[in-house]
């Protein structure tokens, strides 16, 4: 009689574990499918940011199409030079998603300053100089464009500490800020705007080769200008911006 209670026992034992391990297979399963969930969510709430940001951006084409073009540029040769860094498809992204809405504060420049065809007065510089803080409160107000925001608030640091918003120098400044302002300080350099002619290729890596260390980041310049004539080779007059799945034309005239 022991021993059939024991084969009892054990027949309950054997059913009690099965239970807690298909109890804990469910509960995987479950963890599983709400992460996914999750994800797909996340996901979601990613594509509605990036196109109310998108919109604010096609509003600042309405009222300035040289800075939008601009940002289409900007981007486009951050992204020649992530990729000379060797950036991870996700860096990639960010990168993009930095450089495409580094100027989105500019929507609320005034006119008159923004498209200005003269040289800014240091009243009307000040007011420029406050776009980069503007981009980052736009851009904050989406939670997941915290670090986007970030990088565009520093676009305007100097490699040399010397410049704003907050005067943050060398690696103090985050890569993906670095990156920008060379992409678009050699987009300033080379755009044909009304009032002139834009700068030869060339001649626009010479500058930053003269300012680098100071102005730029030197290791930075090197791989840009390395990039860029890899670029070039390929003889083509128009890019791809993923983000925006879109063409656009290399010359800004």
């Amino acid at each position: 009689m022991a021993k059939k209670k024991s084969n009892v026992v054990n027949l309950d034992e054997r059913k009690e574990a099965k239970a807690k391990a298909s109890s804990g297979n469910s509960m995987m399963v479950s963890i599983m499918n709400m992460t996914k969930r999750i994800e797909e969510l996340k996901t979601e709430k990613q594509k509605i940011c990036e196109m109310a940001a998108r919109t604010i951006l096609k509003a600042l084409d309405a009222k300035d199409k040289y800075t939008y073009g601009h940002s289409m540029r900007v981007t486009y040769f951050s992204m020649v030079l992530g990729k000379e860094l060797g950036l991870n498809d996700q860096e990639m992204y960010d990168l993009q998603l930095s450089a495409l809405f580094h100027d989105i504060g500019k929507i609320g420049t005034p006119d008159a300053v923004l498209n200005k065809p003269t040289r800014l007065s240091d009243e009307e510089f000040k007011i420029m100089k406050k776009h980069p803080t503007e981009s980052y409160e736009i851009l904050k107000g989406f939670s997941v464009f915290e670090k986007v925001a970030r990088f565009a608030k520093h676009h305007h640091e100097r490699y040399d500490g010397r410049g704003y918003p907050d005067g943050l120098k060398g690696e103090q400044i985050p890569l993906y800020s670095r990156i920008i302002l060379i992409a678009d300080t050699f987009d300033a350099m080379t755009s044909t705007r009304v009032y002139r002619k834009g700068l030869p290729y060339q001649t626009a890596y010479d500058e930053l080769n003269e300012f680098s260390g100071s102005q730029f980041d030197p290791e930075l310049v090197v791989k840009f200008i390395r990039g860029m004539k890899k670029e070039q080779a390929k003889k083509e007059d128009k890019f791809y911006i993923p983000l925006m799945d879109e063409m656009y034309e290399k010359d800004a005239a």
